[in-house]
């Protein structure tokens, strides 16, 4: 399966570094997207909003007041589930997939894949 991880970083301290080498780890292809250019579990951190086939889960790591600006991308990837993590959790966007036929989940990705309910 294909996750989005939006909120990349190449900062070993931040919950969504750590998320994309679990991912890693659980054989799953990830796209890592961020602000800042660099690179994470050996892959480069895109800056830019690249245009995603086959996306089953965007998983979130930006807050809901910097969601806004990306609401069209994540849905234009159309993937089976958006993933808030701790932090992120935010109504509208919830309700916008929602409507758009995406389910969304407030979990923590790192959690799910430890318990095996990825």
């Amino acid at each position: 399966m294909k996750t989005l991880v939006l909120g990349a970083t190449d900062n070993p301290d931040r919950y969504a570094y750590r998320a994309v080498h679990a991912l890693q780890t659980h054989g799953h292809e990830v796209v890592p997207v961020g602000i800042r250019k660099g690179s994470v579990g050996g892959l480069p951190i895109h800056t830019d909003r690249p245009q995603e086939t086959g996306v089953d889960t965007v998983t979130l790591y930006v807050g809901p007041q910097n969601q806004p600006g990306w609401y069209d991308y994540i849905l234009g990837l159309k993937p089976r589930r958006i993933l808030f993590n701790p932090g992120t959790e935010n109504p509208e966007l919830e309700e916008l997939a929602q409507r758009a036929g995406i389910q969304t989940e407030e979990a923590c990705t790192l959690v799910l894949l430890s318990i095996g309910q990825y």
